[in-house]
This record gives structure tokens, C-alpha cells and sequence, in this order.
């Protein structure tokens, strides 16, 4: 369901027979949409507005690029249009958060989980990585060649069994649905990245700290997440975030100048802190919180994967600020 009504106002945006805001009222629907068919976002309207297939080769273009959707997450999806449960049926009741890590989270808005994944399948992911850009973990002379899936320190590469099987692992998908408070969160399809030291080859342009949510109060509470797919130093374009600044964003931006952009501020006098952490390490943020890279001036290079969970009923702002 909705998967025709999704092509179709993708097309007419294109032709300009739509206002791209138009339907911003079904966005969380869309986004639940791609996540029910394992597809990224960024991808899927990539191949939308490039190539403005026919319904039938949008079908077959879902099932080249993903095997197929799952039966059980097209049910669920399914069931958000006809009234039935959209909650799994295999409900897990263990915990992974402890009393002093919800403790964390709600004076620093982020907690760390602790080998959320195993270190194989942290390498796996690696694997695949260097395998689609054409590079050698362990050779710094290929970590600078040119690649089309190159966006900066972003990897346009969405599909592969060892970023589903992580983006699955039992303690990534638990500690969501604890910090959520819910068990119907849906899991995204993102990016991977790669940030190798900076030289004369490359530098780092970001992205610095920065909000994507809008600064429109209230803030509505919404996630983010990093999987560490090899051990982190803090000099190594480690993750950087502000800690608990979900508890003072409101304050802050009320002491703003009145016409002050917030967005141009200084963010890391806010103070920034860069996150070390080993392979396997999955960091969870409140989406409130001021975060970004960091150059890398270590001598290995950064690999992570980008993970989220919602529920399909979440509302984002209608106004972006």
C-alpha cells in the first residue's frame, strides 16, 4: 500500500505538476514507505528524479536493488492503513538498558551501548565498504582515490546483508525501543561512511556540528545513531556531540538576539565532546543535541554505519527554522 501514490507524486514533482512541499502531511508515511522496502531515501529519490521510471520499472528497480521486500515488514507496513496491530509479534521483554543508563541519557541526551555488534561483523561491514569504493583497509596509498559514491566522508551504499544483520542486532533494536519507550519503531536504511586521515589529498568539510531537526520549539523528541565499525580515537574524526544540551536548547535559543540565526553560532562553545569508542560501540543521541564529525589527524581511517528507529507516527515540525 501507498507505494503507487509515492511513485506517482515523485513523478509529478519532477514534471513540476506538484509543489515539492506539497503532501508534507504524508512525509512520515513515505519514510516509513522505504523503510518497510530496506530502500535509503537519499537512493531512492536519486533514481526517481534522474531517471523518472514507469511504475513497473520502479517495482523492478526495488527488487534489483534490495532481493525483494520482506513479506513480514510489508504486513506490518500494511497494517498501518487497516486498522490492524502494527507491532512484531515476536516482542523481546529483556532489557538492555540499565536504571544508570537511562540515568545518562536523560542528564547527557546520548548513551554509549557496549558491543552492540559483534566484531566480525563490524569488519564484514569494512569488507564491504572497501570492496565498493576499491580500497585496501590496510593501504593508506588507495584510501584517496575518486569514487561516485564518494559524498565527502559519506558512502552512498545502502544495501548489503552485513548492514541489515547490523542494522537488526538485538541490542541496537532494544535499546531504541527502550529510549523510545514503544516497540513499534521501524529501523531506517542509511548510509555508511568512511573519513581516512586528513593530507594534501583530502580534507574534511564537515559535517561540523549541526541539527537535523527543526529549531522550531518545541523540539520534538526524535533519535539518531553511529555504530563504530572500528575502534575510534578522538583525534580520529570521532563523532562529536554536546552533551546534554536537550536540557538547555530551549534557554539557549530564547537568549538569542532576536533575528540571530542559531544555526551560525559557535556550537562548539556550547561544548563539544568528541566520542572515542571501540569497534562494535553503537551511540545513541537525541536528536536535540548540536553533533557532527571531526577532521581526522590520526593515521587510520574511520568506518561507520549510520542507524535510526521511529515510529511510524512520529511529527516532525511543519517549519523548518
Amino acid at each position: 500500500m501507498h507505494l503507487k501514490r509515492y511513485w506517482h507524486k515523485m513523478h509529478l514533482k519532477k514534471v513540476g505538476q506538484l509543489k515539492h512541499d506539497s503532501f508534507q502531511d504524508e512525509w512520515q508515511t513515505d519514510v516509513m514507505l522505504l523503510s518497510a522496502l530496506e530502500l535509503g531515501l537519499h537512493q531512492t529519490l536519486q533514481y526517481l528524479y534522474s531517471q523518472d521510471p514507469s511504475f513497473d520499472q520502479f517495482e523492478n528497480w526495488i527488487i534489483e536493488t534490495t532481493g525483494g521486500p520482506a513479506l513480514k515488514k510489508i504486513r506490518l507496513f500494511n497494517a498501518l492503513f487497516t486498522g490492524e496491530s502494527a507491532i512484531p509479534e515476536d516482542i523481546d521483554e529483556s532489557e538492555v538498558l540499565t536504571p544508570a543508563d537511562h540515568q545518562f541519557w536523560n542528564e547527557n541526551g546520548y548513551i554509549i551501548i557496549r558491543n552492540a555488534v559483534p566484531q566480525e561483523d563490524c569488519d564484514l561491514a569494512i569488507k564491504a565498504i572497501c570492496d565498493f569504493l576499491g580500497i585496501d583497509r590496510y593501504d593508506a596509498a588507495t584510501w584517496y582515490r575518486d569514487h561516485p559514491g564518494r559524498n565527502g566522508i559519506m558512502v552512498q551504499l545502502f544495501q548489503n546483508p552485513i548492514f541489515q544483520k547490523n542494522r537488526n542486532a538485538h541490542h541496537i533494536r532494544k535499546a531504541y525501543q527502550e529510549i523510545w519507550k514503544r516497540k513499534d519503531v521501524w529501523v531506517n536504511t542509511d548510509r555508511v561512511g568512511f573519513n581516512p586521515p586528513q593530507n594534501e589529498l583530502f580534507e574534511f568539510y564537515g559535517p561540523y556540528l549541526h541539527w537535523d531537526v527543526s529549531l522550531k520549539l518545541p523540539i520534538p523528541f526524535g533519535t539518531q545513531g553511529i555504530l563504530y565499525l572500528a575502534d575510534t580515537a578522538e583525534n580520529q574524526g570521532a563523532f562529536t556531540l554536546v552533551p546534554g544540551f536537550q536540557n538547555r536548547l530551549e534557554s539557549w535559543l530564547n537568549s538569542l538576539p532576536a533575528g540571530t540565526n542559531p544555526r551560525a553560532q559557535n556550537l562548539y562553545q556550547l561544548g563539544a565532546k568528541q566520542i572515542a569508542a571501540n569497534a562494535g560501540d553503537f551511540i545513541l543521541w537525541h536528536q536535540a543535541l548540536p553533533h557532527g564529525s571531526s577532521p581526522n589527524t590520526s593515521t587510520l581511517p574511520r568506518f561507520v554505519q549510520y542507524i535510526n528507529y521511529e515510529p511510524s507516527d512520529y511529527k516532525a515540525q511543519d517549519e523548518w527554522i
